[in-house]
């Protein structure tokens, strides 16, 4: 094993903390927000995730890297990460299903992240000061001019992002000679998720995030799913209204994370930004029919306000979140819609919840 010797690097946080370490990955810098996933493993799923899209990633697991990337273990064709910190970070691997170095894989992907960073005491300073933008450079070590170009850095907050991330043409997955099909809106969709309701006999039409209710509906599908993605919700209103359409039709509908906010502002409920937002594998959810506790991955910086959906009267609330109390599942009264603030694919993650994707094929054969 080559010793590598390694460059310094600096974060520089929105409210000017600085934080040093050294560089992993490409050498340069990377601006976005900052958040942090508390999941000890998974992290090429989290890399590659399209909800994360502009974020720089804190993982607070002791090290990462140590058992490489392998190509099946992609939640979309590529980084969608902004950058990612860590504490220690091996650019060595030992699994014989891996088939590079997460180094190698960051080369390749042109992606900018740093280690040997005090992980706890920032997660600490994020939790207390909450989300902010933020700049990772390995290749400009003076503040003043990291600071200046942080500034250009446009908030989270009435960002819209899944145009983004969206396919640009629709595509399919699964078998074609499946009995159900699904016209599925891409926000940042993962690859688990289709992967999810292929394997329960779906054939799946993706289309772009921006696609009206009549292109969903033109392939006569038996119902319609709304992804998962990044952004700010209440900055697509243009999506709102094909969404009312969907809720307003006869289909069966299932949404996940901003797919679940769609529906809900689609209802008429608003969101808000969290001070520091719900990411890693092991967030506690409450199912409110069952009663039972549900261990979820988590990722998402907005909800839907909790206060609103108690008071719509067509609106049920399934879920919460035991940690804070917020909104983490509703359905809708007398349709067969509902959705979820959570990952029930998990990937990376706990399957507690892959029973949705049943209740969702199920809410299809009744149709």
């Amino acid at each position: 094993m080559k010793y590598v010797a390694k460059k310094k690097a600096v974060i520089v946080l929105e409210d000017g903390k600085v934080f040093y370490g050294k560089a992993a990955g490409k050498i340069g810098t990377t601006t976005g927000e900052i958040c942090f996933n508390t999941g000890m493993t998974g992290y090429q799923e989290i890399f590659t995730d399209p909800s994360y899209y502009k974020q720089i990633v804190v993982m607070t697991a002791s090290h990462v890297g140590n058992y490489g990337v392998a190509i099946e273990e992609v939640e979309s064709d590529g980084m969608k990460i902004a950058g990612m910190v860590c504490k220690s970070f091996s650019p060595y691997y030992s699994r014989p299903g891996g088939n590079s170095s997460l180094q190698d894989y960051f080369e390749d992907q042109d992606m900018v992240s740093i280690s040997d960073v005090d992980t706890r005491a920032l997660v600490r300073y994020i939790r207390d000061k909450g989300a902010m933008n933020a700049i990772i450079s390995s290749d400009e070590l003076d503040i003043e001019v990291l600071k200046e170009q942080l500034k250009n850095e446009p908030s989270m907050a009435g960002l819209e992002l899944a145009s983004k991330v969206s396919c640009k043409e629709p595509y399919f997955v699964g078998d074609k000679n499946a009995e159900k099909k699904v016209s599925v809106l891409d926000f940042g969709v993962k690859t688990n998720i289709l992967r999810c309701m292929a394997d329960r006999g779906v054939y799946l039409k993706v289309f772009p995030y921006n696609s009206s209710f009549e292109d969903l509906k033109s392939w006569e599908p038996d119902g319609i799913f709304l992804s998962n993605g990044p952004g700010d919700p209440s900055s697509m209103q243009d999506v709102q209204k094909e969404v009312k359409k969907i809720i307003s039709s006869d289909y069966p509908v299932f949404g996940i994370c901003l797919g679940h906010q769609m529906i809900a502002t689609a209802l008429g409920l608003s969101t808000f930004k969290m001070h520091n937002g719900h990411r890693g594998c092991n967030h506690p959810v409450r199912n409110e029919i069952t009663g039972k506790c549900e261990v979820t991955s988590q990722n998402h910086g907005f909800v839907v306000k909790l206060e609103d959906a108690q008071a719509k009267d067509n609106v049920e609330i399934t879920h919460i979140h035991l940690n804070d109390g917020t909104l983490a599942g509703l359905k809708v009264k007398g349709k067969a819609i509902f959705s979820v603030q959570f990952h029930p694919e998990a990937s990376p993650g706990p399957h507690d919840s892959r029973y949705l994707f049943d209740q969702f094929v199920e809410n299809i054969k009744v149709k």
